[in-house]
């Protein structure tokens, strides 16, 4: 928890920086949203994701900075082996992040800090607190027809027992940190439909380079409607198809996943 207080503090300061700069250009997002999975790196973590957020972003010292909050609830009895029993499984994610353009491509530098309430019956036998912390290191680059970016995830501490780590595709702790890190390569392009309507189309695949596995194939397609002036509603459908049934990996007996919902943010 002491770490929790700590993260807050970096992303209060981070917001500072940005809006104390009197040349940065400062905005700020609130968003809600809906999902029929909690589908995370490809993997299943339950049913019924009901998410919120916020975030703030703005350019200074010649850096693209961001920082936000993210907190989702999940029926967390509908995960891939059907482990949580306890209701609803809930996380908080909290991050921040730097990019340059450095002309050829933009090199990016983010942190994530992921705390876990799994439910009471989880947390009376495995211990009421489980999070995750991971450096994420970037590349990127809009070719015109396709916007493609590499990035690696690095873990870098978990607070969570091995007992926890051992349920391997619960929550994404195990996902991000038994398997010293993660990597996803992924493409996508826009296209402008309408003066208020946007249509957006994403794949990326996973990789675990330190096993030499692929993770998922996962691809989505959203519509962002600006029914009105600094707000949108994004529909959204996504499929992932596992690429990987090693019983080394969160992985195991994962399959193919549809997920459908839709996502409402307010700009300003």
């Amino acid at each position: 928890m002491q770490n929790y207080y700590k993260t807050i503090g970096a992303l209060a300061a981070a917001s500072t920086l940005v809006v104390g700069n009197a040349k940065a250009e400062v905005e700020y997002e609130l968003h809600t949203g809906y999902s029929s999975e909690y589908l995370f790196r490809g993997v299943k973590l339950g049913n019924q994701l009901i998410e919120a957020g916020a975030d703030v972003k703005g350019k200074a010292a010649g850096l693209d900075l961001n920082a936000g909050v993210w907190y989702g609830s999940v029926d967390g009895s509908a995960n891939l082996k059907q482990e949580v029993t306890g209701g609803n499984a809930n996380e908080t994610d909290l991050y921040a992040g730097a990019a340059k353009d450095l002309g050829f491509l933009t090199a990016s530098l983010g942190y994530i800090y992921r705390q876990y309430d799994l439910g009471t019956s989880w947390n009376n036998e495995h211990g009421m607190s489980e999070d995750s912390q991971e450096l994420a290191f970037g590349v990127s680059r809009d070719f015109g027809c396709v916007t493609a970016s590499l990035t690696y995830y690095w873990s870098i501490a978990n607070s969570g027992n091995d007992k926890f780590n051992t349920y391997g595709n619960v929550m994404p702790p195990a996902v991000g940190n038994n398997n010293d890190g993660y990597t996803e390569l992924a493409l996508s392009h826009s296209w402008v439909l309408s003066p208020c309507i946007n249509l957006n189309v994403g794949t990326n695949l996973g990789y675990l380079v330190e096993k030499g596995q692929a993770t998922a194939w996962t691809s989505k397609v959203s519509l962002d409607w600006g029914f009105v002036e600094h707000a949108k509603l994004s529909p959204f459908m996504e499929v992932s198809v596992p690429m990987s049934d090693d019983n080394d990996t969160v992985y195991l007996g994962s399959t193919n996943q549809f997920v459908a919902g839709a996502m409402l943010s307010v700009n300003f």
